[in-house]
């Protein structure tokens, strides 16, 4: 998933997923034991929509929080609560959800959903250009400060993790420059993990 906001270390808190199992976004006024709490349900077999209905059904304060998930087979749920900030949006799309709030504009959503379908490559290339085209389609009505990626893929650790958690200038841009750093050497820390002794060297020194 991928993930912007105006306050600090967004994808600290609102960035979940699971390998097998699913992604979850837990935002506004956040409450983050949410996400676990879907992904929980998701991996019991419930689908993303079923999960949603178990999560929020009830739930204290659920009118203030935004969910979207997507489950391993890209079914798609999203909660919208009647206290969410500014003017927000959602949007679903092919195996994958897009929400804000405090927006510019509310298809900004849209926007993002478009963006990802098009694009083309590796999933956190989709993303990326997900959340670049929500930016160009007006993105949060106030300057953003922190940004996210957070990828799963075979393993119990995220594949991807990537974070900037404040910026004054530009956090999607230097998450953008960070994923193009990353991207290339991605599978060599998984083999670094898996297997020691095929792991390539980066000529870091010291590293003989």
């Amino acid at each position: 998933m991928v993930i912007s906001s105006s306050s600090p270390a967004v994808a600290a808190r609102c960035a979940h997923v699971r390998a097998g199992v699913g992604v979850v976004a837990s935002q506004n006024v956040t409450d983050p034991a949410l996400g676990p709490l879907l992904l929980e349900a998701m991996a019991a077999g419930a689908t993303a929509a079923e999960a949603m209905a178990q999560i929020t059904t009830g739930r204290a304060h659920i009118d203030y929080r935004q969910l979207l998930a997507v489950d391993a087979k890209g079914n798609v749920a999203i909660h919208s609560g009647a206290q969410v900030l500014g003017l927000w949006g959602e949007a679903a799309g092919r195996d994958c959800a897009a929400g804000g709030n405090l927006l510019a504009d509310e298809a900004v959503p849209r926007a993002m959903v478009q963006g990802f379908e098009l694009a083309t490559g590796h999933l956190g290339d989709r993303l990326m250009a997900a959340l670049q085209a929500g930016l160009a389609a007006g993105g949060e009505a106030g300057p953003v400060h922190s940004a996210g990626l957070k990828i799963a893929d075979r393993l119990s650790w995220p594949l991807v993790d990537l974070r900037i958690d404040w910026s004054e200038n530009g956090p999607i841009e230097a998450l953008a420059q960070a994923w193009d750093v990353y991207r290339p050497q991605m599978m060599a820390y998984v083999q670094r993990a898996e297997d020691p002794t095929q792991a390539p060297s980066y000529g870091v020194p010291g590293d003989e």
